[in-house]
């Protein structure tokens, strides 16, 4: 089936999920000349695109009846499979030719399956996970991990293009989420490096903004040192991304490495101590709120140090 050329002022956007990250990636969109119809479980939290052009949708169908692209971010693998295959999900909106991508992290098993579902109304999927947090969707600058079809995956590069920097395709549909699975392993480990150096520099004494100039530019150095450690110095647990959402992805991925008889006890550690802050009340502080369950092990009030 021939795709047709993605081009602003004439493809019509739809996006599905308006929080901490679809409302700026969204908003990229608009910025660059797309026409968007939009829709979120929580109408005020859309008001942003509305405000800034955007019509409002009362569903995720009426979103893609509207639409030719449809883009979705939500929080857990059950809202995907209610927005995209519910009765009044998308895909039921979508009419032949229609792409539908998921940039949700979700799981590899729920993208193929979608992928499938489309396929059979002649729909194009692409399943499009992201890292890069806030800070990312907010400056465009969004690493874009990508599963599809390649011929739909480069029509929609003015789409890539105006919400990320690092865009690439890493094969056929699941494709994208089992790479974010790769990252957010990566990620989940690398925390508690980052959290309890930190709280190995407070107890010897050092004055941690000084030890980041010495310890943040060279081999130590990650994007959650750079980017995460400073917003704990200052005691900003704000989420850039949710504790509970990154609790839902070491599940799956630790699920996927179960039924590839994979060993991950670095990602099971994390999950448990991810999960310990959750049960304190962490749950919709930002990740990096793993340094307070870390510090109350050891005696430490973190926040009144």
């Amino acid at each position: 089936m021939a795709i047709d050329k993605i081009v602003p002022g004439t493809t019509r956007i739809g996006w599905i999920g308006t929080g901490v990250m679809g409302s700026s990636m969204c908003g990229h969109l608009i910025d660059k000349g797309f026409s968007a119809t939009v829709y979120n479980r929580t109408k005020s939290k859309a008001q942003g695109l509305v405000d800034q052009g955007a019509k409002w949708a009362d569903t995720p169908k009426a979103v893609a009846e509207a639409s030719d692209v449809v883009f979705s971010i939500v929080g857990f693998p059950t809202d995907v499979r209610n927005v995209i295959l519910g009765d009044d999900g998308a895909l039921a909106g979508s009419q032949p030719g229609t792409i539908l991508v998921d940039m949700t992290t979700s799981e590899p098993t729920l993208a193929v399956e979608i992928a499938e579902a489309a396929a059979k109304k002649k729909v194009h999927s692409v399943d499009a996970p992201v890292s890069g947090g806030d800070v990312g969707a907010r400056e465009a600058r969004l690493s874009i991990m990508i599963g599809g079809d390649k011929e739909v995956v480069e029509a929609l590069d003015p789409c890539w293009q105006a919400m990320g920097k690092t865009i690439v395709r890493q094969g056929g549909p699941g494709a994208g989420q089992h790479t974010k699975m790769v990252n957010q392993t990566l990620i989940a480990t690398g925390m508690i490096g980052v959290c309890e150096a930190l709280l190995y520099g407070y107890k010897a004494g050092l004055d941690l903004n000084v030890v980041m100039q010495s310890v943040a530019s060279g081999a130590a150095g990650s994007w959650s040192l750079s980017n995460l450690a400073p917003r704990i110095i200052d005691n900003n647990f704000d989420p850039g991304f949710f504790v509970e959402h990154f609790i839902k992805d070491m599940g799956i991925a630790l699920a996927e490495s179960k039924r590839m008889d994979l060993s991950m006890p670095g990602l099971a550690l994390a999950h448990q101590l991810y999960m310990s802050l959750k049960a304190c009340g962490h749950g919709r502080a930002g990740t990096q709120a793993l340094e307070l369950a870390l510090a109350q092990m050891s005696g430490i009030d973190w926040k009144n140090r």
